[in-house]
């Protein structure tokens, strides 16, 4: 595979190309997070918009992030503008952030690559996504002084089937404890702009709705079945932009040997929606811990 660094092209516009200036933002997000009593989670949930937006919100999935505790770190992404029915592993060889690059773990690429299930993206496509690049500079800041790798895969349209196998595929990597997982999703996209308004007027005000509708969501990742979040997806349509990393996920804790915990921590709005003139993004935090009878 091709070898390069991967720039931080969202860094000055979605987030502060500053280093001092960014971990300064991320610091003071993280102290407003309670100190954590439970595990280290084994892998997290995080919005991936704007740091004005969500920057409080990843916080919550972040702070559980034992820094000690790990080596290697999988980020599952969605694709917004590259379509793609397989998912897609970078053409780099680090993802640089305004806090320093990240190297990417080449002999898990391997592995992965030699499974035949994965395309390799063009660097152009690479740089373009947001969802995986919004991680990166909270995770380097996370694991600053520490040495980790990283195994960045972009999740393309995928059927309930495919996600199946590719969580199959993942599953031996959350068996370690060395590694950790990232899936980086929104939640709901409402409003014309989005081409999606659902409303539930028994439920109050539209943003009243929006966060029913979410926890509904949420409420079936929590339970960790795929096939129930895929159902939740077909009756309602709710614009989560990560569902198909999700999906992976939650079939990739299905099929490991680790028995774990899923545990919403945070959720909030662009906006609050009062009128169909309106929209919002909603942003949700979550963390995943091993269960004590692993």
């Amino acid at each position: 595979m091709p070898r390069s660094s991967r720039r931080p092209t969202h860094a000055g516009s979605w987030y502060e190309d500053d280093g001092n200036r960014l971990a300064s933002q991320i610091q003071q997000w993280i102290d407003a997070v309670p100190t954590p009593k439970g595990s280290h989670a084994r892998a997290i949930i995080s919005p991936h918009a704007g740091y004005s937006y969500c920057g409080h919100v990843m916080a919550h999935a972040y702070k559980q992030i034992s820094s000690d505790q790990v080596s290697r770190v999988f980020v599952l992404g969605p694709s917004h503008h590259h379509y793609t029915r397989r998912c897609c592993l970078s053409p780099a060889s680090s993802y640089n952030t305004p806090l320093g690059p990240i190297e990417i773990s080449q002999d898990v690429y391997q592995e992965l690559n030699d499974t035949g299930e994965f395309d390799v993206m063009d660097i152009d496509v690479d740089e373009a996504e947001h969802s995986l690049e919004l991680q990166m500079a909270y995770l380097a800041y996370t694991m600053r002084g520490k040495r980790f790798q990283l195994v960045p895969i972009m999740v393309g349209s995928l059927t309930p089937e495919r996600e199946a196998a590719y969580g199959r595929l993942l599953a031996k990597y959350i068996d370690e404890e060395c590694n950790i997982f990232i899936i980086s999703s929104d939640f709901c996209h409402w409003g014309s702009r989005f081409s999606y308004t659902f409303n539930d007027s028994s439920k109050g005000p539209i943003y009243k709705a929006i966060e029913w509708l979410d926890t509904q969501g949420m409420d079936i990742i929590e339970q960790g079945d795929p096939k129930a979040f895929t159902e939740y997806l077909r009756i309602y349509g709710n614009t989560i932009c990560g569902r198909h990393p999700i999906g992976v996920f939650l079939n990739v804790i299905r099929s490991c040997r680790t028995k774990f915990q899923i545990s919403f921590e945070n959720y909030d709005q662009s906006s609050r929606v009062l009128t169909f003139r309106d929209s919002s993004v909603s942003y949700a935090a979550a963390i995943v811990t091993a269960t004590a009878d692993s």
